[in-house]
């Protein structure tokens, strides 16, 4: 795992306003807690925080009033649009403490031939592991894996000196057989609509009939009968 020193600067103002006057000045508030002990709260430097939460489960060498403190990133509040960080919670630890995080589930090899499909139940392991000896990542292999098989928690090799903690019959990948589409036709509709296979969505609509008044539920109107001319009274 990553250990990454920084600079803790004491806050003393809090609220909305001193937290926009601190960001502005390239600074990010946080509060450290843990151990039974009171938070403290403080400003650290932005940029170098940001590029330190790029790493997953990276731990923090606090120096604080002059005293070094290790800790855990446990919260994070980001801005919704820039993604930049605005509010960072950390956690006290010590060394050789068992704490429990999740780790990064990665996969290599390729599946069985035709067309299966790989899904993950879940994208992280929650582990429990010693504080300053925290693992990034764990890598499983797939290869030739055919559909139906699954991947559960206790068949995963863990790094060395961490336990899992979550259910060992915890399914972690499953391998699950393509869907295959109906076939279409020339015209690109699915076969079996017109044989009565696959149901149409909507029954066709009524054609309209040559005046254009359409038609109704026994078929075409008839057209209207024409007047008579005062001629052919006559005759």
């Amino acid at each position: 795992m990553s250990e990454i020193r920084l600079e803790a600067q004491p806050r003393n103002e809090f609220g909305k306003g001193a937290s926009r006057r601190a960001r502005v000045a390239g600074l990010v508030p946080a509060v450290v807690y843990g151990h039974g002990t009171d938070p403290v709260h403080v400003n650290l430097p932005g940029h170098a925080l940001m590029l330190a939460l790029k790493t997953p489960n990276v731990l923090f060498t606090l120096a604080i009033d002059g005293k070094d403190e290790f800790v855990l990133p446990k919260a994070v509040q980001r801005d919704p649009i820039k993604r930049s960080v605005k509010h960072v919670d950390l956690l006290l630890v010590k060394r050789g403490e068992k704490v429990t995080v999740e780790i990064q589930i990665n996969t290599e090899g390729e599946l069985a031939p035709g067309g299966n499909l790989l899904e993950h139940i879940l994208n992280t392991l929650p582990l429990e592991a010693e504080a300053t000896h925290l693992p990034e990542s764990v890598t499983i292999s797939v290869a030739g894996l055919e559909a139906g098989h699954s991947i559960l928690a206790k068949d995963i090799t863990l790094p060395k000196g961490s336990t899992l903690a979550v259910d060992p019959e915890t399914v972690v990948l499953q391998v699950v057989a393509a869907q295959v589409e109906a076939p279409r036709d020339h015209r690109g509709r699915r076969r079996g609509v017109r044989r009565g296979l696959i149901p149409a969505a909507f029954p066709p609509l009524p054609r309209p009939s040559p005046d254009g008044r359409g038609s109704g539920a026994h078929g075409t109107r008839p057209a209207p009968r024409q007047a008579r001319t005062q001629e052919g009274r006559r005759g």
